[in-house]
C-alpha cells in the first residue's frame, strides 16, 4: 500500500468514537446501558429496532492552513441518540450526559488512520445538544454536534 500524507480520518474516527460510546453500560458513572446498540453510520427510524441507540454521521470537513507547512483539520460530526421510555426526556438527557462523558474523557482519542497508522485526535468539541424535547415520546431523539480537531 502506498504511503500518503493527505489522507482523510473521516472513517478511523467514527470507529474509534463508537467503540467509546459502547462502554456506555449502565454501571460507574453511566446511566444509560447502550449494550453495544452504536453503529460509526446513521441510520434512520424506521431502521432503529433496539433502544437505546447511539449513532454517527461524518459532516463536513475542513482544513486550517497555518505557517510552515502545518495544518488542522476539522471533522464535524452528528451524534444521535434514540430512547424508547415511558419517561423518554429524562432518559433521552441521561443518555446525553453518558455521550457527553464519553467525548470529554477521551477528547484526546485514539484511532487508526487509513494505512492502519496509530493517529490521535488533538481536540474534540461539543458544538451543540438539542433534543425533540418529548414530541415523539415514548421515542425521544437527540443529537450532539461535535467537532473533531485532528
Amino acid at each position: 500500500m502506498t504511503e500518503r500524507s493527505f489522507t482523510t480520518r473521516r472513517q478511523g474516527i467514527l470507529s474509534a468514537l463508537a467503540t467509546k460510546l459502547k462502554e456506555i453500560n449502565g454501571t460507574g458513572e453511566f446511566l444509560s446501558n447502550v449494550n453495544d446498540n452504536v453503529s460509526p453510520r446513521l441510520l434512520f427510524w424506521d431502521e432503529v429496532d433496539e433502544f437505546p441507540a447511539v449513532h454517527l454521521n461524518a459532516g463536513s470537513e475542513t482544513r486550517e492552513y497555518l505557517g510552515g507547512g502545518h495544518k488542522h483539520r476539522f471533522l464535524t460530526v452528528t451524534v444521535r441518540c434514540y430512547v424508547k421510555e415511558d419517561d423518554s426526556v429524562t432518559a433521552l438527557d441521561e443518555l446525553l450526559e453518558d455521550v457527553e462523558t464519553v467525548l470529554e474523557t477521551n477528547s484526546r482519542l485514539a484511532y487508526k488512520d487509513r494505512q492502519g497508522n496509530d493517529a490521535v485526535t488533538q481536540q474534540i468539541t461539543i458544538i451543540s445538544v438539542d433534543t425533540d424535547e418529548g414530541v415523539l415520546e415514548p421515542l425521544g431523539v437527540g443529537e450532539i454536534t461535535i467537532e473533531v480537531r485532528y
